[in-house]
């Protein structure tokens, strides 16, 4: 987050926790528990991400109410204080996620419940009314007025389409909300993120894609940038633990320039070591002595069309992308595949 909304952010949880509290003592004066720790946690919600489906109103509430309940009979009916407290947090779970109401913060009212000790006790269920039901209530009041006032849409409103119940045009030819309902459905795990939100992004990241989609690719366009290469100078044994690490048949050469020199097959460093015995070749040590100097280059700006030779009928499975006589790039045929693809699903 911009230092801007982390600090908008701070000034919400402030005046949400404040003002809830003032107001709680003032109407719970007489009572000991006027307050309780678990809005802390809820501000944090409240106030730094509204747009979770966990700090939505039903949730703060149901879930806060649902908590509070089981608390309070567990403290009752059960002597044993970490067993009550570790079944009311666990039961609470499961009747949140049941009536989908889930509110991590639910989990610290059910504590609270059981071991808030003789001033929550001596509340009995009214617990559940005060302080519960009433600092929830505050609390989230305060956000929803916060949060307008920033601009920012809270409670999360279901997003229709009012004027028909076909997709959006953009969704016709993207992604549509039945494609993200069908893939959550299969989902085992809970995401953090509303459906509208999550369709929002992928769609914002389509637009992106699309944006750099081009009919005719150059090669700057799908070339890796982050090139692993050898230096002329590195010794051969150096050189084949490289090869071991980035599980590559090929490598380019560099010298101190980053000046692309030459290329260093692993099928070269094993010749090597086969010939290693042989005294006439003990003079070769370095990577420069047993590299290929002969190197199949590209420039940037050229039509990726230009290297389809290379990879059909010579086999290459990488070609350096040169520019100024300096490595800037290295295509493999797994992007050549991609970039084709890619221009076969428009035709």
């Amino acid at each position: 987050m911009p230092l801007k909304e982390r600090l908008w952010c701070t000034l919400g949880a402030l005046l949400g926790l404040v003002i809830s509290s003032c107001i709680s003592w003032w109407v719970l004066g007489d009572v000991q528990a006027w307050y309780i720790a678990p809005m802390g946690a809820s501000s944090v919600l409240l106030f730094a991400v509204p747009a979770s489906p966990l700090a939505q109103p039903w949730n703060m509430v149901t879930g806060n109410i649902i908590a509070a309940m089981i608390g309070v009979s567990c403290a009752l009916y059960i002597p044993d204080l970490t067993e009550a407290f570790s079944l009311a947090v666990a039961l609470s779970i499961l009747l949140m996620m049941t009536t989908d109401s889930l509110h991590p913060p639910s989990g610290a009212v059910a504590i609270t419940a059981v071991l808030g000790g003789e001033p929550v006790h001596q509340l009995g269920y009214n617990f559940i009314l005060y302080p519960v039901l009433l600092n929830s209530v505050l609390l989230l009041l305060v956000a929803v007025v916060f949060n307008r006032l920033l601009g920012k849409q809270y409670p999360q409103a279901v997003q229709l389409n009012t004027r028909s119940s076909d997709p959006t045009p953009t969704q016709k030819v993207s992604i549509q909300p039945k494609d993200i309902q069908d893939v959550l459905e299969h989902q085992t795990e809970l995401l953090d993120i509303s459906e509208y939100d999550l369709q929002k992004i992928i769609l914002e990241a389509q637009e992106k894609a699309n944006a750099r989609a081009v009919s005719i690719y150059q090669c700057q366009d799908i070339m890796s940038r982050d090139v692993i290469s050898l230096h002329m100078e590195d010794d051969i044994p150096r050189a084949l633990d490289k090869f071991r690490q980035v599980n590559l048949m090929s490598l380019p050469v560099v010298n101190s320039k980053h000046e692309l020199v030459g290329t260093l097959a692993l099928y070269e460093v094993v010749e090597w070591f086969r010939r290693a015995a042989d005294p006439r070749a003990s003079w070769e040590h370095l990577v420069k002595q047993i590299m290929d100097r002969k190197v199949v280059t590209v420039q940037p700006t050229q039509p990726i069309q230009d290297l389809v030779p290379y990879f059909v009928e010579r086999s290459f499975n990488y070609i350096p992308v040169v520019e100024h006589q300096q490595l800037v790039g290295m295509i493999s045929r797994a992007d050549m595949i991609a970039a084709l693809q890619q221009q076969l699903n428009r035709l």
